[in-house]
């Protein structure tokens, strides 16, 4: 697992994730903006292009958890856009299968709505109105980034603490029907193979194949990625 150090912005490769304390971010991708591994590197050698990226909201975002892990005293913090060298397909097959135990890991995970403005949610009988329209509740990816950490706070695009998982879960239990025993830390494991296929029905990836990439976690499943195979089979069993 490769952590940023939040302080000099450069990489801590960790072996065991439960020995570290780190924040962990939670968000929906922009396309074109995101900053890859390499792109990072670039920027911290400050070769060629460093500036393009820097201009990149995808940086910008990075920056600003880092910024929100230091506020809440920690080190450390992952974010899967620059954290994974995707251009190795071991490591990108490691870290999916990794990815619900890093999140579990974490000291705290840092939902990021980059489509929900702080004043749309008051009074609070807009609460639900304004956050059920965020496209972070509609994604495969996000229901394991919302059940695996044991601290979940959620932040709107200015960065302003909205509540946490457990101050919003009459809220968010009825935006994904996910029982509120879930929400508060109740081992999803417990819930049946038809409730948690339930929970995913309606989220969407964006490749084929990370439908049932997005799952191996919540079903506690370890399978090698084979892109390319929209046809995937997950040995699940009720």
């Amino acid at each position: 697992m490769r952590l940023i150090n939040v302080h000099s912005m450069g990489f801590l490769e960790v072996s065991d994730p439960r020995a570290e304390k780190y924040a962990i971010l939670s968000h929906t991708w922009q396309e074109g903006q995101e900053v890859s591994f390499q792109e990072w590197n670039t920027y911290m050698t400050k070769n060629q292009g460093w500036e393009a990226v820097a201009q990149k909201s995808g940086f910008q975002k990075i920056e600003a958890a880092c910024q929100k892990a230091k506020e809440y005293e920690l080190e450390y913090i992952w974010v899967d856009t620059n954290c994974i060298d995707k251009s190795s397909s071991s490591e990108l097959s490691e870290a999916i299968n990794s990815m619900f135990a890093w999140y579990a890991s974490s000291t705290t995970c840092f939902v990021y709505l980059s489509d929900v403005a702080y004043r749309d949610l008051f009074p609070l009988s807009e609460l639900k109105r304004g956050l059920e329209g965020s496209r972070w509740f509609t994604r495969g990816w996000t229901l394991q980034e919302l059940l695996a950490p044991t601290s979940v706070y959620f932040f709107s695009k200015e960065w302003l603490v909205i509540g946490t998982r457990s101050s919003l879960a009459n809220v968010i239990a009825d935006i994904t029907s996910i029982g509120r025993d879930y929400l508060g830390g109740e081992n999803l494991h417990s819930a049946s193979i038809a409730t948690r296929m339930s929970w995913a029905a309606t989220r969407q990836t964006t490749r084929e194949e990370d439908k049932a990439y997005s799952l191996l976690g919540i079903f506690d499943i370890n399978m090698p990625l084979l892109y390319g195979e929209v046809n995937i089979r997950m040995g699940i069993r009720d």
